[in-house]
């Protein structure tokens, strides 16, 4: 695992065609998939590779218009400071079950705490790859709402906040 550069964009891409292929990830296909992966709000992005080939992707970011978790954390734990969101992951269908999106998740889980943040994130509730992943590691579901994604499409998100140490 590793820092993200700008090189590692279009191999980026290139995994998340893949992943958005296998199981929809993510729900609505960007159309600029890199600026996707380098939202404004960004703090800090990895890369995994294996035989040195890119297969995994995580990004950190301040919250953004939309995230629901990042509130919800703040009204359940008043005075605990800032959250972080964690998103972009996602890992080749190709590479899964070698537990690269739980380093991933560990990685970015990491850096917002040594910022001084704690990581939370908001994931469809039709993910259940995902889920599980969030639950088996201990995350803390804050709640289930439901979100527009568009003038005729709502959405179940899970929102999630790394367990309190």
């Amino acid at each position: 695992m590793r820092p993200r550069v700008a090189d590692d964009l279009a191999d980026c891409i290139a995994v998340l065609t893949a992943v958005h292929e296998d199981g929809g990830y993510p729900v609505n296909w960007p159309a600029r998939p890199a600026d996707w992966l380098t939202p404004r709000s960004l703090l800090s992005a990895w890369v995994a590779e294996l035989d040195g080939r890119i297969v995994g992707h995580v990004v950190l970011s301040h919250s953004d218009e939309g995230d629901v978790a990042p509130g919800l954390w703040q009204a359940r734990h008043k005075g605990a400071g800032a959250a972080a969101v964690v998103n972009r992951l996602f890992v080749s269908p190709a590479a899964r079950g070698r537990g690269i999106g739980a380093a991933l998740l560990e990685r970015a889980t990491c850096e917002a705490h040594a910022r001084g943040l704690h990581p939370v994130l908001d994931v469809v509730a039709s993910d259940t790859a995902a889920t599980a992943l969030y639950e088996r590691l201990g995350w803390e579901l804050l709640d289930v709402v439901e979100q527009r994604w568009g003038p005729d499409r709502t959405v179940s998100l899970r929102c999630y906040a790394a367990h309190s140490s």
